[in-house]
């Protein structure tokens, strides 16, 4: 049997298969189709500090290969998620609370709420940044830095990971950036921005207008800018953008990342995640037979570049 443990960021997790925010609930719909306890870890709906019931519809659109999303960080408020889904998620699995601010106190604010009650804290900065006319955190270096500093002097127990955006010039200055302001670790890539039009009608097919892009068909992207944030530097990364697959995720770890977050899959395919699980521990063992992979935590950042 091939060893699927890694670590991240000091949390020992049993596989590195992770649920993405946005696509999981709390986990427990999908605990009614398996037992979500043989999953590496949840990430969870992007909390807030106050409930919010999202944008108007329609919010999803499909396109090929992909989907849009304009849900709005609908969810119930951090409050509730510690008094009613938190303990029950711990008994599953560990726990990474995704967390979404319009100002940088919220983010302090939720941050420190979560401090020591969840394995990690993951940081959401492609919201509006209401002091700035509507920018969002991550876009440029210095909000980054920012943002990651203001929620790690928050955290006195629990690692950040800040989950990068794609809509960015450089994503490796960006990762150095939150390097710089304390993140422990990172994730990446959050959604694209894209639009999908109505023809019929001329008009955008979301209420929204815009959407957020996921789906198999920005793994590319995804990958190329999970090699040059890990290569840019020294914390862990957790890779995701259109994994369906194992051997999707085999190429994430190969580009530098220490696990993996699987988003739109799970809505095509309900069991996309022990069905990762599974492929992974297949393939190391048959790597095993062929290139001497033991472990999958050997994987990460085995890509050698023409």
């Amino acid at each position: 049997m091939a060893d699927l443990h890694v670590n991240i960021c000091g949390v020992e997790l049993k596989n590195p298969v992770i649920p993405a925010s946005g696509t999981f609930g709390f986990g427990r719909e999908f605990d009614e189709i398996y037992d979500i306890s043989c999953l590496g870890a949840v990430a969870t709906k992007g909390l807030t500090l106050e409930p919010r019931l999202g944008n108007p519809t329609p919010r999803i659109a499909e396109s090929r290969g992909v989907i849009l999303n304009a849900v709005g960080l609908q969810n119930p408020g951090v409050k509730h998620f510690i008094e009613h889904d938190l303990a029950w998620l711990r008994g599953k699995t560990k726990v990474i609370a995704n967390v979404a601010g319009a100002t940088l106190s919220d983010y302090g604010e939720i941050c420190a709420r979560l401090d020591g009650l969840v394995d990690l804290v993951e940081l959401n900065i492609s919201c509006p940044n209401v002091k700035c006319g509507g920018m969002a955190f991550g876009i440029r270096p210095q909000d980054v830095k920012e943002v990651t500093h203001v929620s790690k002097t928050a955290l006195k127990k629990t690692p950040l990971i800040v989950k990068l955006s794609p809509n960015a010039e450089s994503i490796a200055e960006n990762a150095r950036a939150a390097e710089a302001g304390g993140a422990d670790g990172l994730s990446l890539i959050n959604t694209l921005t894209g639009l999908a039009i109505d023809i019929e009608r001329r008009r955008p097919i979301l209420a929204n207008n815009t959407g957020g892009v996921s789906g198999a068909g920005v793994k590319p992207i995804a990958v190329r800018m999970v090699y040059e944030a890990s290569h840019a530097v020294g914390i862990p990364v957790i890779g995701m953008g259109g994994i369906t697959c194992a051997e999707d995720a085999v190429e994430f770890l190969m580009a530098g990342a220490v696990a993996v977050q699987v988003g739109t899959q799970n809505f095509t395919d309900a069991l996309a995640c022990p069905k990762i699980i599974a492929g992974l521990g297949k393939w190391c063992e048959v790597a095993h037979a062929l290139h001497g992979v033991e472990r999958v935590r050997d994987l990460t950042g085995t890509l050698t570049m023409n």
